[in-house]
């Protein structure tokens, strides 16, 4: 029985151990091969049997673009001007209003700063505005500063605190109603009025557009209400609006500057003036206050005066002359190329008839030269021989 048993092969666990022991062998053994190739994966049955190699590489990055962004200065593009000690005889531009007006009278500094006769002084209140009247009183306290800095002129930025309710008496006025309304431009009226006693020119900046869109619409209403109030006290509006605004009358907060480069004009909250807008608004109120202030040129260095030269070098007055042409008469007769005056009579015009008006009105053509194709032999007569015939045969009939 022993004799006639046959060896026994291993067995199939066996088996597979060992083939897996070998591969794992082989992957310890290439391991290094395949951490320098470029990441090529394959599992076990196609590591043992072959197969495709599936190439892990990464992603390619995109492209970057290329095209150049537009480059937005936040700082004005003029160089900074050295500012230079006042005359003790210049005088005061006074600035008052909110915090918008402390950045109109920053700007104002920056534009008059080589000028040694004209000196900015800010009297604004961040906060204030024409509806609280119980955080600062502008109409009632505006003539003590008028008095206090000895103002030449009175620059006014205010309202952009404004949207809010209006107390008139024991009432409280929702914003931009006919009761809020009504209070509102007496306050502003009031306080132009001020000014006006004060025998000193006012210069009212209007206020520009605004991020918020309800809020852009409010600032159009309140602009309305300072014109009305600068104008009827003989003062000036100042009107930035389309500085702050594109072509269609949206809010930008980049734009141009007084030297047409594009910077950046407004912060981040859509409300506050950078450096640069703040710039652009003074360089709207630098005209306006030349002429309140009745002081030639229109920037911020005065021109000076032309003195007049003596007479050794300028020499008495003579006067020029002068080849002058004398003027043309309306009775000239050269106007219409004769030489009959105005309201002779006329001479009777000379009757002529042309062919064409032969043809048409009789219906004659013309004669025909003699060989040309509309040369029939017998050629037609004209109206003054047709008339002789007429009369013949009438002669003849009696």
């Amino acid at each position: 029985m022993a004799a006639n048993s046959k060896p026994r092969g291993p067995e199939p666990a066996r088996l597979l151990r060992l083939i897996l022991l070998f591969a794992a062998a082989l992957t310890i053994i290439a391991a290094p091969a395949l951490a320098q190739e470029q990441r090529k994966s394959r599992n076990l049955f196609e590591f043992l049997f072959g197969g495709p190699v599936r190439s892990e590489q990464p992603a390619t990055p995109p492209a970057k673009s290329t095209t150049r962004k537009k480059t937005v200065r936040t700082e004005p593009a003029e160089a900074p001007v050295a500012a230079v000690e006042k005359a003790a005889t210049a005088r005061t531009v006074l600035v008052v209003g909110d915090f918008m007006a402390s950045g109109l009278a920053e700007g104002l500094a920056t534009a008059f700063a080589a000028n040694p006769d004209i000196k900015v002084v800010e009297k604004a209140r961040g906060s204030s505005g024409f509806v609280r009247d119980d955080v600062f009183d502008w109409p009632g306290e505006i003539r003590a500063l008028i008095d206090a800095e000895k103002a030449a002129a009175v620059v006014v930025m205010l309202g952009a605190n404004d949207r809010q309710q209006l107390r008139a008496g024991d009432v409280r006025e929702q914003l931009l109603t006919e009761g809020w309304t009504k209070e509102y431009r007496a306050r502003t009226a009031a306080f132009a009025a001020a000014v006006a006693e004060s025998k000193v020119p006012l210069v009212w900046v209007g206020l520009p557009a605004f991020k918020q869109k309800k809020m852009l619409s409010d600032m159009i209403a309140f602009n309305d209400l300072y014109r009305q109030a600068a104008e009827q006290s003989g003062g000036i509006f100042v009107d930035i609006w389309d500085g702050f605004v594109d072509e269609n009358g949206a809010f930008v907060s980049t734009g141009p500057d007084i030297n047409g480069q594009p910077v950046r004009l407004r912060s981040d909250d859509g409300i506050n003036l950078s450096r640069a807008g703040k710039r652009k608004v003074a360089f709207y109120v630098e005209k306006p206050l030349f002429k309140a202030l009745g002081i030639p040129g229109a920037s911020g260095t005065v021109l000076p005066a032309v003195a007049a030269l003596p007479d050794a070098v300028q020499g008495p007055a003579q006067p020029a002359d002068l080849d002058r042409t004398p003027p043309i008469a309306l009775s000239d007769p050269n106007l219409d190329g004769g030489l009959e005056l105005l309201g002779a009579s006329p001479k009777p015009p000379i009757e002529t008839r042309t062919a064409a008006g032969l043809l048409a009105a009789e219906g004659l053509a013309p004669e025909p030269s003699p060989g040309r194709a509309d040369d029939f032999g017998e050629r037609p007569r004209r109206a003054d021989a047709v008339a002789d015939t007429r009369v013949t045969t009438s002669a003849v009939a009696d």
